[in-house]
């Protein structure tokens, strides 16, 4: 099954009504030609943290959320993304549960990766740990194990509890080769139709190593993956933040890829008023991307954007979204921080605010989004034209909140009313319907305080005109009758 050349959307399962049912409800009501190209639904597993992310298991749907029927009936009119932490499960999950009241003697035991599994005498070396990417102090938590008073230090990742929330597994073990092929032989039972692999640049831990992307072993991994994924009619989409250079590596090897360069680009264009760099950028990225602007945490900035970017330029650009109300992640490893100190990860804020709320600033980002070779995807938020949620951020302490607010149906369809929404809309199914967008993409000539960005197919053609200086989008094309139509966005 190919995925589609249409738009998604990203969204909760509760983020949009509540639950699941009444996402699908809503999707069917307003939003049934706009998302054509179907819906990720962040996770709607049981998780003890990290919204969604530190899953218990995948065989069955948060009850708060719903049913694997509402999913399946939301997979007969959308195709369905789902999110599989293939590096990591939680450690409430029946698997670490059972490891911890048994210890060694668990059936699960060899899911999980004791400290020695990575040193041979399972003492941690700092040296080792230095040259890790990181992203907590220490990348293993320790927890009590049996009634006896003894303990186990396993490998942690990720988490900001200690110990932490999520466990990793050990993806060379049979046991979790077992684990993934059950999780994906019940995804395809319910109409999944693609599955983004959470955190896969982290399944590799090699001393001597970052452990992050480790080639070639992350490749052996992958094909591993991929031909369980084929035999389901699954598509893959490897979720990894990395230097462009990776991307484009996992792009040669036949992969889709995130594209976590464009949204910086076209923020750095609206806010400098200069296509350039966007555009040099366009020229050699590969096609085979999905593309965003918004997500559930934030702008990409390092690694991402590694080699790309000036730091004292990206300083100017991060500095302005923290005056319109962005709250920053940062890089922890001192390593993998750039040499003048910059260590923004990234930028954590609602699109719509990051263009200061300018409704044709944000409609000429979103343009441009849908013009780049690619499958669009849609954050809910962004949807919505949604602003920071301070709120949010202030009642959990958690600074991704300021992008992750829930609507009810009541708000969602008081937001559809106004114009930005509506405008959004009608831009998405232009996208959606215009034939030639299944043709051949080209790059005109431009002034540099414009962008301009071709499609065509036969007697079908469309460009898109960005006048920089004003944040305006103009769309060009040819209707049906061959006519020329000037279409302001």
């Amino acid at each position: 099954m190919p995925v589609q050349n249409k738009i998604q959307l990203i969204t909760y399962p509760d983020s949009l009504g509540g639950d699941l049912g009444t996402l699908n409800k809503l999707l069917r009501k307003h939003f049934a030609d706009v998302f054509a190209g179907g819906v990720h639904i962040l996770p709607p597993f049981p998780s003890s943290g990290d919204r969604g992310f530190a899953p218990l298991t995948y065989l069955e749907i948060d009850p708060a959320f719903g049913t694997w029927d509402d999913m399946r009936e939301i997979g007969e009119s959308f195709d369905i993304l789902v999110d599989l932490m293939v590096n990591h499960i939680s450690r409430q999950s029946p698997y670490f549960r059972e490891f911890l009241a048994k210890g060694r003697d668990s059936e699960h035991a060899d899911l999980f990766l004791p400290l020695n599994k990575i040193w041979e005498d399972g003492v941690p070396v700092q040296a080792d740990i230095d040259k890790m990417f990181l992203r907590r102090p220490l990348p293993y938590s320790t927890y009590p194990v049996g009634e006896e008073g003894e303990t186990a230090t396993v490998w942690t990742t990720f988490g900001k509890t200690d110990p932490s929330e999520q466990v990793d597994l050990d993806i060379r073990s049979p046991l979790t080769k077992k684990l993934l092929r059950g999780f994906f032989e019940n995804f395809k039972r319910n109409n999944v139709k693609i599955v983004r692999l959470d955190a896969v640049g982290y399944v590799i831990k090699k001393l001597g190593t970052s452990c992050f992307f480790v080639e070639p072993d992350i490749y052996e991994f992958l094909d591993e993956v991929k031909e369980l994924a084929d035999s389901l009619d699954i598509e893959l989409l490897p979720e990894v933040h990395a230097h462009y250079s990776t991307q484009f590596k996992l792009a040669e090897h036949g992969c889709w890829i995130y594209d976590f360069i464009l949204p910086y680009r076209i923020l750095e264009a609206l806010v400098n008023r200069s296509g350039r760099e966007l555009i040099d950028y366009l020229r050699v990225r590969p096609d085979k991307q999905f593309t965003m602007l918004d997500c559930h945490d934030g702008i990409p900035v390092k690694p991402d954007m590694d080699g790309l970017i000036d730091t004292s330029e990206a300083k100017r650009l991060v500095d302005l979204c923290v005056e319109r109300g962005a709250n920053l992640s940062l890089i922890l490893s001192d390593e993998h921080k750039s040499p003048d100190g910059f260590d923004v990860h990234q930028i954590r804020c609602t699109y719509y605010s990051a263009l200061n709320s300018d409704d044709d600033a944000y409609l000429a980002a979103r343009a441009i989004q849908f013009f780049v070779p690619g499958i669009p995807q849609v954050y809910y938020v962004g949807l919505l034209a949604g602003e920071n949620d301070f709120e949010g951020v202030k009642r959990t302490g958690e600074g991704r909140e300021i992008n992750r607010r829930n609507y009810t149906v009541e708000e969602v369809e008081r937001e559809l009313e106004r114009p930005v929404v509506q405008r959004l809309m009608k831009l998405m199914r232009f996208r959606n319907e215009y034939g030639a967008f299944a043709g051949e993409f080209s790059i005109p000539e431009m002034a540099q305080d414009e962008i301009k960005l071709r499609w065509s197919k036969m007697n079908l053609s469309c460009e898109l005109q960005v006048d920089l200086s004003r944040s305006l989008a103009t769309i060009v094309y040819a209707d049906e009758n061959g006519q020329i139509v000037a279409y302001e966005v």
